[in-house]
Formats: C-alpha cells, sequence, structure tokens
C-alpha cells in the first residue's frame, strides 16, 4: 500500500457547493486546449448537467481530447446511455464503471476533473443542481446542498493525472500482462515531501494496492492531534480501528466535534445513531445538519490538517468503493475550512446525552439491530477486512 504523496507550492481553492463549483468547472473546460479528464458518480441531465455536458461537448468539438467515465449505478443505466450517445456525436470518449456488477459490488464513487494537466478539481460535488436531491426522484431540497471540492494548481495536479490516466486504462478489459505492467507503473510513483507552502497530497482508494490509503490517512492525523478535530460528514460509519482513533484522541484532551447529515437514508441514519451513546459518553460533541441535505466529506484537525473529497466515514467508501481525497497540511486552507464547518454548525442541532437518552426504547433498539445487520454484511463482502 502507497502512503500519502505529498509535494508543496500547490495552490489550493476551496470551492463551497456547486454555486462556486460549476462556474469553476465550466470555465477550465471552456479554456481547455488539449485533453480533458472527468470522472463523476452521478452525471444528471438536469440544467447543470445539461451546462456541464455542453462545455465538454464543446471542448472535443475544438479538438480537446475528452475523456468521460460515469458509474453505472450511480449515473443510471438509461440516462448514462443518453449521456454517452450525446457526447459521442462531438467524439467524446466515454467509458463505463463496472457495468452490471461484473467486477463485484464496488463503484467508482469519484468525482475528479482535470484538465491540459494544468488544474484539477477533487470533491464530493456530483453533476446535479445543488436544489435537486441526489436520490429521491430528484425532490427540491429547501437550500442548497452543504459540499466542497477543491480547485488544485502545481505540482499535485501531476499526481492527480496520473492517477485519472490510470483508472481510465483499468476501466477497459485488460489482459494479465498488461494489468502487472500497469501495477508496476502505478508504484513507480515515489512518496516525496518538498518544502512546506501549499503542502498538499492526493489519496485515493481502490481494490488493489490502496485498499486502506485513505482511512490510514485519517488516522495518522487523529493520531497526532493535540487541540481539535472537526469532522462533517453525511454517512458515518467507522469501523473499530476509526472509532479507537477518534477515542485516543478524546483521551489526549482533543476537543472532537462531528457533524452528520442526516434524513437521507432511514437504514444509514439508524446505524449512525447507534454510534451516539458511546461517543457522547466518551465526550464527543454530535450536531445534525437539518436545513438541507449534507454531502460533504470534510475534515480539519488542530487547524493545520485538512481534507475535502468524496469518501465519507462508513464502510462502504473506506473498504469497498474507489473514492479520492485531496489532503492538505496547510493553516490557511484548514482555517477556511473550519469556518465553514463552523458555520454549519451554527445552523444544526446538537445531540445531547439525555436527549437521546429520552428517545423511545424501539428506536434505541432498531438503533443497535440496523447497526448489527450493518456490520454482518460489512464483514461478509469486504471478506473481513472491515476492522
Amino acid at each position: 500500500m502507497r502512503t500519502v504523496i505529498f509535494t508543496a507550492q500547490n495552490r489550493l481553492s476551496i470551492l463551497h457547493s456547486g454555486r462556486e463549483y460549476f462556474p469553476a468547472l465550466i470555465e477550465a473546460i471552456n479554456a481547455a486546449r488539449i485533453e480533458i479528464y472527468f470522472e463523476t458518480y452521478i452525471f444528471s441531465l438536469d440544467e447543470i448537467g445539461t451546462a456541464v455536458r455542453d462545455a465538454l461537448k464543446r471542448a472535443s468539438s475544438r479538438g480537446v481530447a475528452v475523456h468521460v467515465t460515469t458509474d453505472w449505478l450511480g449515473t443510471g443505466h438509461i440516462l448514462g446511455k443518453i449521456l454517452e450517445d450525446s457526447l459521442k456525436v462531438d467524439g467524446v470518449e466515454c467509458r463505463t464503471f463496472n457495468p452490471w456488477f461484473v467486477r463485484g459490488i464496488a463503484r467508482t464513487h469519484r468525482k475528479l476533473c482535470i484538465v491540459d494537466g494544468d488544474v484539477a478539481f477533487v470533491g464530493g460535488i456530483n453533476i446535479i443542481s445543488d436544489f435537486r436531491n441526489d436520490y429521491k426522484d430528484n425532490r427540491v431540497l429547501p437550500a442548497p446542498r452543504w459540499d466542497f471540492a477543491v480547485r488544485v494548481q502545481g505540482p499535485l495536479v501531476a499526481h492527480i493525472h496520473h492517477e485519472m490516466q490510470t483508472e481510465w486504462e483499468r476501466i477497459n478489459p485488460l489482459h494479465l500482462i498488461s494489468r502487472i505492467i500497469l501495477r508496476r507503473e502505478t508504484r513507480s510513483i515515489q512518496d516525496r515531501v518538498v518544502g512546506k507552502p501549499g503542502l498538499a497530497g492526493f489519496v485515493v482508494r481502490d481494490n488493489l494496492h490502496n485498499r486502506r490509503t485513505i482511512q490510514r490517512s485519517y488516522q495518522r492525523a487523529l493520531g497526532v492531534a493535540r487541540k481539535s478535530v472537526f469532522i462533517a460528514n453525511p454517512y458515518f460509519a467507522p469501523a473499530r480501528k476509526f472509532r479507537q482513533a477518534l477515542a485516543h484522541a478524546v483521551d489526549r484532551g482533543v476537543e472532537v466535534t462531528i457533524l452528520l447529515g442526516v434524513g437521507e437514508f432511514w437504514m444509514q441514519d439508524a446505524v449512525a445513531q447507534s454510534f451516539y451513546p458511546r461517543m457522547l459518553r466518551k465526550g464527543v460533541k454530535l450536531y445534525e445538519y437539518r436545513k438541507t441535505q449534507l454531502h460533504a466529506k470534510v475534515a480539519v484537525i488542530d487547524d493545520i490538517w485538512a481534507t475535502i473529497g468524496s469518501s465519507n466515514v462508513d464502510g462502504i467508501s473506506l473498504f469497498i468503493n474507489h473514492e479520492a481525497n485531496v489532503v492538505a497540511r496547510d493553516a490557511a486552507f484548514a482555517r477556511d475550512l473550519r469556518a465553514h464547518i463552523e458555520a454549519a454548525i451554527a445552523e444544526s442541532v446538537e445531540i445531547r446525552l439525555e436527549d437521546f437518552a429520552n428517545r423511545p426504547w424501539y428506536k434505541r433498539l432498531w438503533y443497535g439491530f440496523a447497526f448489527i445487520v450493518y456490520r454482518c454484511l460489512l464483514r461478509v463482502v469486504t471478506l473481513g477486512d472491515y476492522t
């Protein structure tokens, strides 16, 4: 397993929600001269998706080599075919990740774009309007979805570019010799840390040699935390080692605050709530964001370490799906992201131990049952790796 590759002198810009992300993305696509690699889990054809699709089509018509990858489950079989047919008319190359689950249950949950090897976008934002729910029949949200991406310029872009090229090649069937060569080429990138300003790394999770890279990057940061931990995530179901890292941080006197999204999947809510009593008794501060859909996967530790990406803190993201995060060791970037998290916490509902204890006994029983089912399923599909 490769550790995080850190480079310095990167310029990192936080993009809060689609309101900031989509204009920046389309501007970069419109300026493309050579090539574009684009990956997403959901590619809706609403007003936002149509605008992004048309920008990709225009780029291809200008002679730019455009490569688009969508997930067969996330985008949907029918919608994905419509999108692919439309893009191919203008010469865009399209690939679908794991159609009909022919390569197991893993999905590509990554949201990435790289343009001309100069600028990259990494985050949790799908190609869908901020006002439309990802899953519930595109139901209109009461407020814009709370989510983030990061625009990257600098040396780190080369690593993101290499990873996206590698994933593009992996998606199509390869002969055994080709897979061995590809694996060696991927391993050939050496870890390096250069200087201090703009220090950032690109971490991915897959089912080859990066099986636990994202979880371990979290655990290392939690292991050296001294003051504060802020985590915001919509799907919270950490395995034992992640929970232990949080508990050890609290034992050292670190203030741990977790902001959770609720109301999207009833089963996921129940699993997350099964952790509430233990975390609250430990001293973890818990908040539920109920204003709108919280979809961000972000964290800040000690105002120096921060991450933005596609990976949830649950078994599906950390042990099954393909994911991608940017991890930064940059104080200005961390403070900026923390300010966003704290603003959301101010609009959230704090969960206290006494409030949880007053919930009906059958609800608390249901939370425990949901966790047992979830844990058993994850241990089966990960062959016992969910620890």
